[in-house]
């Protein structure tokens, strides 16, 4: 069953925050106030995993500039992420919070869970102020994602949300034209 347009469930889960060097506690209210993406991969010390968290550290600062928290989940302890992040030269980057999720929950939440595995899917989450998911994207273990699209889809929902009655069709950029569904719309597009 798809998550757009419902609220996250609740969770509480130990995070490691490098920016602090401490461990803190995370559950679905820090995802309340801001925007927020979540970033599900399957395990640290892995292969394709670190390539994408560098890349989302790459796009960081644009994402926080459009007031958008970034946190990064796997089934791994918090203590994995500390010592993961010691040790790799990609993961040392990373500014955003890192949240362990050994026993699943979180990963459940957002249906992202490999049984069979044990371990969280390749998923993406865009989720607004109010804690409701606006965007979701999963991808097959071996399909790296690119961070750069998140900006556009930020933006988009950030319009729609300040805009309501207004939506955005493909490929739309901040300041080009959007549309009014009405029945005049209907089959003139």
């Amino acid at each position: 069953m798809s998550l757009i347009g419902k609220e996250v469930q609740p969770f509480k889960a130990s995070a490691y925050d490098s920016t602090k060097g401490e461990f803190i506690e995370v559950t679905e209210e820090n995802l309340k106030g801001q925007w927020s993406i979540v970033c599900f991969y399957p395990a640290d010390f892995s292969f394709v995993c670190p390539t994408e968290l560098e890349d989302l550290q790459d796009q960081y600062a644009t994402l926080k500039d459009l007031g958008v928290e970034v946190y990064s989940v796997s089934t791994d302890t918090h203590f994995v992420h500390k010592a993961w992040h010691d040790y790799s030269d990609a993961i040392s980057k990373l500014e955003y919070i890192m949240i362990g999720d050994p026993s699943q929950t979180i990963s459940r939440n957002f249906d992202v869970l490999d049984e069979a595995e044990g371990l969280a899917q390749r998923g993406t989450f865009i989720i607004d102020p109010d804690g409701v998911v606006q965007a979701a994207e999963i991808n097959a273990d071996g399909i790296g994602r690119d961070a750069s699209t998140l900006i556009g889809k930020v933006k988009t929902a950030q319009y729609v949300r300040n805009n309501p009655g207004e939506v955005c069709p493909a490929k739309w950029e901040e300041g080009s034209q959007t549309l009014e569904p009405s029945l005049d719309l209907v089959g003139k597009i």
